[in-house]
């Protein structure tokens, strides 16, 4: 399994079927608000499971096994639904940086991305238990962040939740105070690439 921007695992052990429910296994209201733009009817199931947050590890990895865990978690409870798991890291200097624990460490994940390129991961697990559909992608993007100071992190803190988000940090909020720019996928960045998940729902899974 290797990124490009998009990294692909695929296993079908049946033939799929028509699904009539979708299920997305996930807390993020950011990946709701996506999710939704595709116009396809979905419940939320939050997975009860430990995610794996070591920094040292290979960030594809590491997303490509939470988002397996949390799909694999809901699917398991609901086997005839097609559900969609994803977990998004960002990753500097060889190192994953996840949510931060409180407002100090968000100060310090901001002040390391300060000026650098960083990336973006998200992996994308989708599972239906009943056709025995095992879809396992991945997306990356780049995003370039400008070069400021504490006056700027903590304005930027006062505006922008930043305890629950990898890196501290929203794209597509107050983005002009810390970014100055990006490639690749946007709402990748946000925490579900749409481009790809349109895809494996309204063509692999054909629940449009």
């Amino acid at each position: 399994m290797g990124f490009l921007s998009t990294y692909s695992t695929v296993c079908i052990n049946k033939p799929l079927a028509q699904a009539n429910r979708l299920i997305l296994a996930s807390a993020s209201p950011r990946r709701r608000e996506l999710l939704s733009q595709l116009g396809i009817p979905f419940d939320v199931v939050v997975a009860d499971v430990t995610e794996h947050e070591d920094p040292d590890t290979d960030p594809k990895v590491m997303v490509a096994h939470n988002a397996a865990l949390k799909a694999d978690w809901v699917s398991r409870r609901h086997p005839d639904a097609v559900v969609l798991g994803a977990d998004t890291t960002v990753f500097l200097d060889a190192k994953a940086i996840n949510k931060p624990a409180d407002l100090a460490e968000a100060r310090a994940m901001l002040r390391r991305l300060s000026g650098r390129e960083h990336t973006v991961f998200t992996g994308v697990a989708v599972r239906r238990v009943s056709t025995g559909l095992r879809i396992d992608r991945g997306v990356s993007s780049q995003v370039q962040f400008k070069a400021f100071g504490d006056d700027v992190i903590e304005a930027y803190i006062r505006v922008v939740n930043t305890l629950d988000k990898a890196g501290a940090y929203s794209i597509q909020d107050s983005t002009d105070m810390i970014v100055a720019g990006y490639k690749g996928s946007f709402t990748n960045i946000m925490g579900l690439p749409m481009e790809l998940t349109k895809q494996i729902l309204t063509q692999d899974v054909l629940l449009a």
